[in-house]
């Protein structure tokens, strides 16, 4: 019987384990809808394509250099980036029409820039607008934000 029972108690320690598991990612599921993040949301369409490479945080360069108060600024402008020289000549300003070009393809804006080295654009023009949006407002001066 001690066998018997022992079996009973790891395979109800499993099924409440799983249990458990499964209630836990429906709870956190929930929550995350509850919090109303959706695929309207400009910074998932920021963190789905440029996250990688960039920040949106002032002074964090990467692999590219922060976006933080990109626009209206002038290209290949930060202090001690490693930006091509094409970039750094090409005396483009970051306006919104600017940056959807570059998003879109950057090396059709910029020939021989680095970037376009390892991205070769963003076809989905509302994934673009949303990513734009998100750089216009997030990044801006706030209180906060340094």
């Amino acid at each position: 019987m001690k066998n018997r029972f022992s079996s009973l108690s790891l395979h109800s320690a499993i099924v409440i384990a799983a249990l458990t598991a499964t209630g836990g990612l429906v709870l956190t599921t929930a929550a995350v809808l509850a919090q109303g993040i959706s695929d309207d949301d400009p910074e998932i369409a920021f963190n789905d394509h440029c996250r990688e490479c960039h920040s949106a945080d002032k002074g964090d360069n990467r692999l590219g250099p922060s976006l933080y108060g990109v626009v209206g600024r002038k290209a290949g402008s930060i202090p001690n980036f490693g930006y091509s020289e094409a970039l750094k000549d090409s005396g483009i300003t970051w306006t919104e029409k600017n940056l959807n070009a570059w998003i879109t393809n950057p090396n059709a804006v910029v020939p021989g820039n680095n970037m376009g080295a390892i991205f070769s654009g963003l076809q989905d023009a509302k994934a673009r607008a949303k990513i734009i949006a998100y750089l216009k407002n997030d990044t801006k001066k706030k209180p906060g934000k340094s």
